[in-house]
C-alpha cells in the first residue's frame, strides 16, 4: 500500500546536503518543501527533492505543472501484460515479488522503496495490494503512483531508513548504476533486501535517457555488496530475437505500429525459451533479475568468475 507523505516526512532529507525537508501544507495538500540549505519545487502537491546541479534531470521539467511528465507518456499496460503472459516474463517477476513479500513478513515496518516507480512494473501489484506493506515509491516525475521526486543517484531518505528496495526496468536509464545501488545499499536496514530487473539483449528505449545493459553476471558484480538469494535471467535467446526483429522492422518502416504487426510471428520464438537449459537462457538472457540481502561482507573479485553460471564453462 503506497504511503503518504506525512507517513514518511520524518525521513526526508536534501539530497545535496542531507539536511532534513520540511513541507507545509494547505487545506492537507503539499505546497512548499524546505531545507534550512534549500527550497524545492512542488508538483501536483510533490515535493521535487532532486539536486539539479547533479542531476541529468533539467529543472525546467518543473517550471510548470503538467498532465503528463514521463517520457513515454502514458502506456497502455494489457499489450505488456498480455506478452509477459505469452512469454512467461510476468510469471518469474510474480513469482519474485512473492518471494521478497515473504521475506518482508519477519520485518517489523516493512517499508519498501520502490526506484522509479512512475508507472507500475510488471508483478509489483503483489506489494501495491499488500495492506501490510508500506511503499515509499518515486521516480523523476509525479504520478499517481508515487509521493515524491528524486533522481536515484541521490535519494533523499535517511540512511537504514527502510526495510527493501525495488528498482525494476530503471537501472539502465541511469548515468551512473553503481552509484544508484550505493544509494539503495545506504537506505537499506542492516539486513535489507534488494530486488532488481535489468535489461541484457534490449535494444534502445525511452532515446537519450537509455544507457546501459548488464549481463547477468555483470549484474550480480553490479549488486556484490549483496548476499544472493536468487538470480537468473528474464526471457531468453527466443524473447530478444523477437526485440531484434521488432527494432529491425521499426527502421525499416519508420512505424511502430507497423514494426509491432510485422515483428509479431517472432514472437513464437519466445515460446521456446521454455525448454532451454537454464545456462542457454542466461547467455542470451533478455533481462536479468537479482534478489539480495544486504551484506557486510559481499563478493569479491576473486570469486566473480566462479559465480558464472551459464553455458560456457
Amino acid at each position: 500500500m503506497l504511503v503518504s507523505l506525512a507517513d514518511i516526512e520524518d525521513l526526508l532529507q536534501n539530497p545535496a546536503s542531507g539536511a532534513p525537508v520540511r513541507l507545509r501544507r494547505e487545506a492537507g495538500v503539499v505546497i512548499e518543501a524546505t531545507a534550512t540549505d534549500a527550497a524545492f519545487p512542488v508538483m501536483h502537491g510533490q515535493p521535487v527533492l532532486i539536486d539539479f546541479a547533479a542531476s541529468i534531470v533539467p529543472r525546467e521539467w518543473f517550471r510548470e505543472e503538467r498532465e503528463v511528465y514521463s517520457l513515454i507518456g502514458k502506456r497502455c499496460d494489457l499489450p505488456r501484460a498480455v506478452k509477459g503472459w505469452l512469454f512467461g516474463t510476468a510469471a518469474i517477476s510474480r513469482r519474485n515479488f512473492r518471494a521478497l513479500r515473504r521475506l518482508l513478513e519477519g520485518a517489523p515496518s516493512r517499508h519498501v522503496l520502490m526506484v522509479g516507480a512512475g508507472q507500475k512494473g510488471m508483478g509489483s501489484d503483489l506489494l501495491y495490494d499488500d495492506p501490510a506493506i508500506s511503499l515509499i515509491a518515486f521516480d523523476v516525475y509525479p504520478s499517481p503512483l508515487t509521493v515524491f521526486s528524486a533522481d536515484a543517484h541521490r535519494i533523499p531518505l535517511q540512511d537504514r531508513s527502510v526495510d527493501a528496495v525495488c528498482v525494476q526496468a530503471v537501472l539502465e536509464h541511469v548515468l551512473d548504476p553503481a552509484r544508484v545501488v550505493s544509494e539503495i545499499y545506504r537506505v537499506l536496514k542492516p539486513g535489507g533486501y534488494v530486488y532488481a530487473e535489468t535489461p541484457f539483449m534490449q535494444q534502445v528505449h525511452e532515446g537519450a535517457y537509455d544507457f546501459t545493459r548488464f549481463t547477468e553476471l555483470g549484474h550480480r558484480w553490479l549488486f556484490r555488496d549483496f548476499d544472493v538469494l536468487d538470480r537468473g535471467p528474464i526471457g531468453g535467446p527466443g524473447l530478444s530475437v523477437y526485440w531484434a526483429m521488432k527494432y529491425f522492422f521499426r527502421g525499416l518502416t519508420r512505424s511502430r505500429m507497423a514494426a509491432n504487426v510485422l515483428s509479431l510471428p517472432f514472437g513464437v520464438l519466445a515460446l521456446f525459451d521454455r525448454f532451454m537449459p537454464a545456462g542457454h537462457l542466461i547467455d542470451g538472457a533478455n533481462g536479468v533479475y537479482f534478489l539480495g540481502r544486504k551484506s557486510e561482507t559481499g563478493l569479491q573479485a576473486s570469486g566473480i568468475a566462479a559465480a558464472y553460471e551459464g553455458a560456457q564453462r
